[in-house]
């Protein structure tokens, strides 16, 4: 499996999982949309290689300082940081790659955030992945989670018929949730999304629900 540098994050495999499914190479023109940070864009640099290039897309121009920062602190001078919102996503040449993740649930529309993924991948071939979970289905001591700041907290149980309206052809989908008891890496993880340590309780993370689609 793909081995990817993203700091502390628990929802490392599906993403690994979707880059080997499409056989990323060096070479591949790539966009991550709502890069946030930096970690995944960092990593997509590092598989496509000095002859690649990854758009780093966000609204936030604070967003895309940071980017910069971690691109030049890895060395990674093939990412170009974007400051676009993905309802306007335009970019100057066909990708191989549209990617995102935990983005589509903050968005006013995410159908208009897919169609323009997908209008910026080559056609035919280019490629679509989206990655966005179900909040509610995450629990804490047995507790349904929430995230009222979320627009569409629960998107991924829509996402593989929102993809498919796009025109895109749906060729896989599956959900993954970490688990965890006590201290660990999903009690970090749950801790820095919300301020609350969630001690000796059981922790069982959102679904993160993956769709991989092809123009």
């Amino acid at each position: 499996m793909t081995e990817l540098g993203l700091r502390n994050d628990v929802y490392r495999r599906p993403l690994a999982t979707a880059l080997d499914r499409l056989g990323l190479a060096p070479g591949w023109r790539c966009a991550d949309v709502g890069a946030g940070g930096g970690d995944v864009t960092v990593a997509l640099a590092e598989l496509v290689g000095r002859d690649g290039r990854v758009y780093a897309v966000d609204s936030d121009p604070a967003a895309r300082d940071e980017v910069a920062k971690a691109a030049a602190a890895a060395g990674q001078a093939q990412v170009l940081a974007v400051t676009q919102a993905g309802e306007d996503l335009r970019l100057p040449e066909p990708l191989d790659l549209a990617f995102c993740r935990f983005l589509l649930l903050h968005v006013h529309d995410p159908a208009v955030v897919l169609r323009r993924m997908a209008a910026v991948v080559k056609e035919p071939g280019g490629w679509v992945v989206a990655q966005e979970p179900i909040t509610s289905a995450g629990r804490i001591a047995g507790q349904p989670m929430s995230m009222p700041s979320a627009r569409h907290p629960d998107i991924g149980a829509l996402l593989p018929a929102l993809v498919r309206a796009t025109g895109l052809e749906v060729v896989d989908a599956w959900a993954e949730a970490p688990a965890g008891v006590g201290p660990g890496p999903v009690a970090d993880y749950l801790t820095a999304l919300t301020e609350v340590d969630p001690g000796d309780d059981p922790v069982v993370l959102p679904p993160l629900v993956t769709v991989i689609a092809r123009r």
